[in-house]
């Protein structure tokens, strides 16, 4: 199934962490970083990898504490190769051989690397976005970090942002990689502006976004699924092109070659996920 919604739970409430589990995220992702106070980062850890020795009814990424800080280590070493992982995702990736390095030195349940999902903060990270989403077969997805970004470029309006959003849709569709998740939405009581900013989002070529609180998740579901109009152009286009790779003219005259008909069948696929 294509995920459309991640939602974060903080490492050190794991009664919270159980609640996001049944609430019907598509993704749970475990903080260890942002959300836990520096005291609690060794309980938050633990606790993590309680819970992830057993296999998840979701899929569950954990993000790890900054890969140049004092506490990635630990955390790579207590969660990587256990069963309840699906991925983990690293903050404050500046350029490839960091992410290189967990790639080769935290073996998954499997013996390879667990699938890593780069997050890029900076001004640095969006300069060497194709490089890191290119870095390592590990590498399973990249997504922007809004919050530091805007801080770093001291942005004020929300539209200076949109060229480091497309940057990273480019590098991750250019690297061969899904389209990336939109980043957060702060307000989780602003739901009209959070679907206003998850349409413009789509707009842009992301695909799903993170979310904080649960309320948050069925805005962001009908904000990237399909409408029923484009399923029904993409209906109409796929039964046009049926068994032909060539173009071919709709009824209405417009013409429509192998790309659009493989956006097409990807919108379909899309609305009928599950």
């Amino acid at each position: 199934m294509t995920p459309l919604t991640w939602l974060y739970a903080p490492g050190d409430r794991p009664s919270t962490v159980a609640k996001a589990l049944g609430c019907g995220a598509d993704v749970v992702v475990i903080d260890l970083e942002d959300a836990v106070a520096p005291d609690r980062k060794e309980y938050a850890r633990a606790a993590t990898a309680d819970l992830l020795a057993d296999r998840q009814p979701v899929p569950v990424h954990v993000r790890v504490n900054a890969l140049d800080g004092p506490w990635a280590a630990l955390d790579l070493k207590s969660v990587s190769a256990l069963p309840g992982l699906s991925g983990l995702r690293l903050p404050k990736v500046t350029s490839p051989g960091r992410l290189v390095h967990v790639a080769e030195t935290s073996p998954g349940t499997g013996g390879g690397a667990p699938p890593l999902y780069a997050l890029l903060e900076s001004a640095l990270g969006i300069e060497h976005a194709y490089a890191i989403a290119s870095a390592h077969p590990a590498v399973h997805g990249i997504s922007l970090g809004e919050a530091d970004l805007r801080a770093e470029l001291g942005v004020r309006d929300d539209r200076g942002l949109d060229w480091a959003r497309s940057r990273i849709v480019l590098a991750a569709r250019a690297a061969g990689l899904p389209s990336p998740p939109q980043s957060v939405y702060p307000d989780t009581r602003d739901l009209e502006g959070l679907a206003a900013s998850s349409a413009h989002g789509r707009a842009l070529g992301f695909l799903g976004r993170a979310a904080i609180h649960p309320r948050q998740l069925p805005v962001i579901e009908r904000a990237y699924l399909p409408t029923a109009q484009e399923i029904e152009r993409a209906e109409t286009i796929v039964e046009a092109a049926g068994s032909d790779a060539g173009a071919q003219a709709l009824a209405n005259g417009t013409f429509v070659d192998a790309a659009v008909v493989a956006e097409a069948r990807r919108t379909l696929a899309l609305a009928h996920r599950g």
